[in-house]
């Protein structure tokens, strides 16, 4: 099958595009390899992907001819964005990178003969400050992430509507383990351990409770949609764990691991951030058959490998 993948180089994205190519399908990964953050980090996995047989085209969603990419295509995974929720990038990135790509590209998708389907990729950050309900109830996003996400999710979806583009879309909840983007909780702890560095949290943050899900466990419900292609139509699941952790108890698994704690340093609460999140997946277990395992340590112990094994020493992170 050949599949299209967006943000194929991104920490989600390499690990799905990576995934479908050594399950024998003709992937393509498309990537703008932005300056978000350490483009050294998105060219490892970029090789990564690339040496399972996927190939990566420097492409942005915003700016750049999609067609010849989108042609043949029989699913597009849609996970390029302007992720994370943060004070210093401005609203107009949001929308050129959330808003403004996902409609160049399911523009792209509607001239696509051979979809079969389109999987927007989203984020719990949709629902708000409290993210514990199922996917019809009203969300109430609270930051330029989320507004922005939702916009694009309503976007492709309305393509759907209107349109008849074989659209569905994907709420992931707090996704972490290895290539996890290095502003992200447990890639910024696990470095500021490991470097001696001190280590920045924001005021109250650690009583915050999370859905925490391992990306293994995430690529289990994105690539569960492949097989139930007819169901999944114009439709919304929630994709992470049922279990909810504290913040501040992730961060003492991996002060364990590491044999040695954190220097912290409290800054004061970041606008927008969400108190809690419990992923509500009984849609996803019912039409899916999604079903996550991973306890939280040994998804943690698994991104602390990974970064001693390939960031640590060998990449500027």
């Amino acid at each position: 099958m050949r599949i299209l993948v967006t943000g194929a180089a991104g920490f989600i994205g390499s690990h799905l595009a990576e995934r479908l190519a050594r399950m024998g399908h003709d992937v393509v990964g498309l990537d703008s390899f932005t300056n978000y953050y350490s483009r050294a980090l998105k060219e490892s996995n970029a090789r990564d992907v690339e040496a399972a047989g996927a190939r990566i085209l420097r492409t942005d969603l915003a700016t750049d001819d999609l067609g010849s990419a989108a042609e043949g295509a029989e699913v597009i995974y849609h996970l390029a964005a302007q992720p994370g929720i943060s004070a210093s990038t401005p609203l107009e990135d949001y929308i050129r990178n959330n808003i403004v790509a996902t409609h160049r590209i399911v523009e792209a998708a509607l001239r696509c003969r051979s979809l079969r389907l389109f999987v927007n990729v989203s984020t719990s950050s949709v629902y708000g400050a409290h993210a514990t309900d199922p996917e019809d109830v009203p969300p109430k996003p609270t930051s330029y992430y989320g507004v922005t996400k939702l916009a694009a999710e309503q976007l492709a979806l309305a393509y759907q509507r209107e349109k008849g583009l074989p659209v569905c879309s994907l709420r992931l909840f707090s996704v972490y383990g290895p290539r996890e983007r290095p502003e992200k909780l447990y890639h910024r702890l696990i470095r500021s351990i490991v470097k001696n560095e001190p280590f920045p949290v924001y005021e109250g943050s650690e009583a915050h409770t999370r859905s925490y899900t391992y990306v293994e466990d995430a690529l289990a419900g994105i690539l569960a949609v492949l097989d139930r292609a007819k169901a999944c139509v114009g439709e919304i699941f929630n994709i992470g764990t049922d279990q909810e952790i504290a913040t501040g108890e992730g961060i003492r698994i991996i002060e364990e691991i590491l044999g040695r704690p954190a220097q912290k340093v409290i800054m004061p609460r970041r606008p927008g951030d969400q108190i809690r999140t419990r992923a509500n997946i009984q849609k996803a277990r019912a039409v899916l058959g999604y079903a996550p395992t991973t306890p939280p340590r040994v998804g943690l112990e698994a991104e602390v490998r990974w970064y001693l094994e390939k960031v640590h020493g060998r990449v500027p992170d």
